[in-house]
């Protein structure tokens, strides 16, 4: 592919402004909630974000501090949160009948989630897959890694070739630390091998959360009689179809291996988000982000 239409510029727009009443600060909070324990040893103070646990505010540092003025209270666990990307690059990212490619899609929302993670002082670091790793980036809590990954996936030179999930999956297990939020970023299509066995054992190790990005024909296809050709991605071998004759068979298989995807999180205790790039990514994360907000403060409550 000759160029990628990627906006990275302002990369956290799309997070924070799209739905109404969303600030930049309420979805920092929420971000800083969604994973966090309260940690067992005080650190410093900072300011009160909205998506915050209320509970952490301290009322008499924040008098003193001045008008205005409210402080919570930051454990050294917080300081401590590793983020890493695993963006799939293969062939089949490498299309699009919206706006956008779904490899574009993808790029501006990782942009986007790293923003959000360095802007927490947070580590962050990723790696691009197809059947291989062709690039890698070891996290780090500095502004040059989001250079790094905007600089990595605006290049057409590392899209295309084959998928291999289990594969990139094991790699991660020996890259990351222990305990690291780790993001799969990918359309999960051709799936093969041990890649089921590969997630569980990542999930033990890690907190894995997947992205799934879909284009609306990966899901159906046109409402149109005339005949046309399609490509497998991988094989290159092409096909002329007529939608009429295959539009329930299609939309069936899809259907059953969206299922099947979404049930093997969910035996891995892993989160799985769905994402359409007819979509803006936003709303769809800001979801997810109060959604884990819920679950974690019902948990801590619950001690």
């Amino acid at each position: 592919m000759a160029k990628l239409h990627v906006n990275l510029t302002p990369a956290l727009k799309k997070l924070s402004i799209v739905t109404k009443g969303v600030s930049t600060s309420m979805m920092m909070g929420q971000y800083k909630s969604m994973f966090r324990g309260r940690g067992v040893e005080f650190d410093s103070y900072r300011k009160y974000a909205q998506g915050d646990d209320a509970s952490m505010i301290d009322w008499r540092a924040s008098a003193r501090a001045g008008p205005s003025q409210v402080l919570v209270k930051q454990f050294v666990e917080e300081r401590n949160i590793t983020v890493f990307f695993l963006i799939d690059v293969s062939s089949s990212m490498v299309f699009g009948s919206t706006s956008k490619l779904k490899n574009e899609y993808a790029a501006e929302l990782v942009a986007s989630l790293t923003h959000v993670a360095l802007e927490s002082g947070d580590s962050v670091g990723f790696a691009a897959f197809s059947d291989n790793i062709v690039a890698k980036t070891p996290p780090a809590a500095n502004k040059r890694q989001f250079y790094l990954l905007s600089k990595t996936i605006v290049d057409p030179a590392i899209y295309g070739g084959n998928y291999d999930l289990a594969a990139a999956l094991v790699f991660t297990l020996g890259f990351v630390r222990e305990y690291a939020i780790v993001m799969i970023v990918s359309d999960f299509i051709g799936l093969k091998g041990e890649w089921k066995k590969a997630l569980k054992l990542a999930s033990g190790k890690f907190d894995l959360v997947g992205i799934m990005v879909r284009d609306p024909r990966d899901r159906a296809l046109p409402a149109e009689e005339t005949p046309f050709a399609i490509r497998d991605p991988f094989s290159g071998k092409t096909m002329k179809i007529t939608p009429a004759q295959l539009r329930r068979q299609y939309e069936a298989v899809t259907r059953a291996q969206e299922d099947e995807v979404r049930q093997a999180f969910h035996e891995a205790n892993a989160d799985l988000i769905m994402l359409s790039t007819d979509k803006p990514f936003a709303t769809a994360i800001r979801q997810f982000f109060e959604g884990r907000q819920r679950v974690v403060s019902s948990t801590s409550a619950g001690y």
